[in-house]
């Protein structure tokens, strides 16, 4: 009997030993991973669906991940599309053109994702609606001028933030040359400033000039107009030395004596008709020009006539002053010279040469008009940038 129960105690222990190397068996056994979906295309915006005051100079993109564009379309309020790209993945689309003022744009387009389904591009945004534009104007178009004209830029109003313009300003040179922008009073009715070296333009100097003004807030709720840009260059090294106590006017060039001119200048004893001590700048010239004043009573037409401030003060000819030409100071202001003389001089000048007047009481000053800018020191220019 016992050894009956022993044989069956064996056979229970070898059962579960078969059971427990079973059980081990099948947790050692790889389990099967349940299958994962690919992913659903997710597409984002910049600008935002449902933006606002939208900066029309910023760039517009669309992107997408976990899939790639079919097609992206962004079209105007009109329903014309807008210039872009796609990248070389068609991950990403850009504008490649800036956008209107106060416009609507509206997406549209697929792009698929990893798991073959097209997710449609929609929404749309605006951009901001300007209360005034402002327009400016350049002073030079690509034109060769002289050693001391400045840059300017005439706005046809008011600029209040300054510095957000003079931000986006920029002069670049072919040869180094230090130089700094500078607001002058609003003229014409409108704000102005100029980019003046701080010594004269080196001699055949290349110029460019960028001002990215387009979308600009120039404060109060106005915008600028356009992107304005020129390229010129800068001529010989012309420059006068006019001392009128010498009854002379010089002409250097390139750092040579080329003229030498018997002149007049303004009455000494006359304040209103003294020609004004200091750097004047060539801004126009004429072939006949008509002068008038009713306080001195003339009405003449001048041959030859170089402008060198807007206070009424010109190289010019004058048959009737020769006699003082050389020796006396008789003129209103202007200096006088020979129809000949004039007109030899008259045919050298270019806008932007500088004028160096020396030797009278009265110095040129902002009330003299347009250029006035190098009656400044370095110093004194430099204070009037907005930055």
């Amino acid at each position: 009997m016992r050894r009956i129960l022993l044989i069956l105690a064996v056979m229970v222990v070898g059962s579960l030993g078969v059971v427990t190397a079973a059980t081990a068996s099948n947790e050692a056994a790889p389990r099967t991973t349940p299958s994962i979906l690919a992913p659903s295309a997710t597409v984002a915006y910049a600008p935002a669906a449902g933006a606002t005051e939208v900066d029309p100079r910023s760039p517009v993109t669309v992107t997408v991940q976990d899939g790639t564009f079919d097609t992206v379309t962004l079209t105007n309020a009109d329903g014309e599309p807008v210039a872009g790209a796609l990248n070389a993945d068609r991950t990403s689309w850009s504008t490649s053109e800036p956008l209107g003022y106060g416009s609507s744009y509206t997406w549209s387009g697929t792009a698929t994702g990893g798991d073959g389904a097209a997710v449609p591009l929609e929404g749309s945004f605006t951009t901001v609606a300007p209360t005034d534009t402002v327009r400016g104007i350049l002073n030079i178009d690509g034109r060769t001028v002289g050693i001391a004209a400045p840059i300017e830029i005439q706005f046809d109003a008011h600029v209040e933030d300054r510095a957000a313009v003079e931000r986006n300003l920029s002069v670049t040179t072919s040869v180094p040359v230090e130089g700094a922008w500078g607001w002058l009073p609003d003229e014409n009715g409108g704000s102005r400033v100029h980019w003046r070296p701080k010594e004269y333009w080196p001699a055949y100097t290349t110029v460019t000039v960028q001002a990215n003004l387009y979308g600009v807030p120039y404060g109060g709720g106005a915008y600028g107009v356009a992107d304005l840009s020129t390229t010129f260059e800068i001529g010989r090294a012309q420059i006068v030395k006019a001392d009128v106590t010498t009854h002379r006017m010089i002409v250097m060039r390139d750092g040579q004596q080329v003229a030498d001119y018997p002149a007049s200048y303004g009455l000494a004893t006359d304040p209103n008709r003294n020609t004004r001590s200091g750097i004047h700048v060539v801004t126009e010239k004429f072939t006949d020009k008509r002068m008038v004043s009713e306080r001195y009573d003339y009405d003449v037409v001048s041959k030859w006539s170089v402008r060198i401030s807007n206070n009424g003060e010109f190289i010019h000819a004058n048959p009737a002053s020769v006699d003082a030409q050389g020796n006396s100071n008789v003129t209103h202001g202007c200096i006088n010279l020979s129809t000949e003389n004039a007109k030899a001089y008259y045919d050298t000048a270019l806008y932007g040469d500088p004028v160096e007047v020396t030797g009278t009481p009265i110095a040129l000053s902002a009330q003299d008009g347009d250029i006035w800018d190098w009656t400044l020191s370095w110093e004194q220019w430099q204070t009037l940038s907005a930055l």
